[in-house]
């Protein structure tokens, strides 16, 4: 792999993706990277490999730009870059809310860029990532993002309207399962299991259950309902969890995050 990539604002999720192309066949010397504090530049080149840059360096010198800082950062970066990249560099945005307009209102005419929406289960080569084409990206270009967001899980590709939607699904999507496994784990602890066998319990039980439904290709309904037996214990649990309207919760906490998705586009708040 001969072209040159480089991450910029390199935190958690832009290390992974960098670990993920290393494993996946990239030279560590075709990747380049910034990183706000030099300290952890440095600790980027020792533990990969990578070569630290500037920002403009980067736009200057790499075939692709992922941008991985903030959203809330991503305007005062793109000021910076600007004046440096060329309209054939592909630029890939990793920040939620931002359309590809926004880029392409701040580059040279013509540049191509793609917006994808990643998770952290890129730590662990189980990502979720949702790429969409700006006016002028290609199919090479897609395909390309495909490539390089491939080395860290499975990819999606989705018109850039549903993106908002996918950010809260899957972008925010591992959070709901963290919060749904605290409160299974404390509520092993209030039925008398110690927090360390309460926790080992719900992380297998998800682990298992989250490969039933990749692997058996059956409805999540239908598995449900393979657990549930006439007057069991699982229909007791599921009735309360309908009285206590969870499911209704679920639809409004991610009607809310699609909605602060938006507002992050519209730019309507900087938090």
């Amino acid at each position: 792999m001969t072209q040159k990539v480089a991450v910029l604002g390199t935190g958690k999720i832009g290390e992974a993706l960098l670990s993920g192309m290393i494993r996946g066949g990239w030279a560590p010397a075709d990747l380049l990277v910034t990183a706000r504090r030099a300290e952890r530049a440095e600790e980027l080149r020792t533990r990969h490999g990578v070569t630290p840059v500037t920002n403009a360096e980067a736009a200057k010198t790499a075939d692709t730009l992922i941008l991985t800082v903030k959203p809330q950062d991503m305007g005062t970066l793109l000021d910076e870059l600007a004046p440096h990249i060329p309209s054939d560099r592909l630029v890939i945005s990793g920040a939620a809310g931002i359309p590809t307009s926004f880029f392409e209102a701040r580059l040279a005419a013509g540049t191509p860029v793609v917006r994808v929406m990643t998770n952290t289960p890129a730590l662990v080569d189980e990502a979720m990532s949702v790429i969409s084409a700006g006016s002028h990206a290609s199919e090479a270009d897609l395909a390309h993002t495909e490539e390089i967001f491939g080395s860290v899980g499975k990819t999606l590709r989705v018109p850039e309207s549903q993106q908002d939607a996918c950010t809260a699904l899957s972008g925010s999507g591992p959070a709901y399962f963290f919060y749904l496994v605290e409160a299974m784990t404390d509520a092993g602890i209030l039925l008398g299991l110690p927090r360390d066998k309460a926790h080992d319990l719900i992380v297998q039980s998800a682990i298992g259950a989250a490969t039933m439904l990749r692997d058996s290709g059956e409805h999540p309904v239908k598995l449900r309902e393979n657990v549930t037996s006439p007057a069991g214990t699982t229909i007791n649990a599921i009735r309360e969890l309908e009285n206590h309207g969870v499911r209704a919760a679920l639809i409004a906490a991610l009607e809310a995050a699609r909605d602060r998705s938006r507002e992050l586009a519209s730019g309507s708040s900087n938090k």
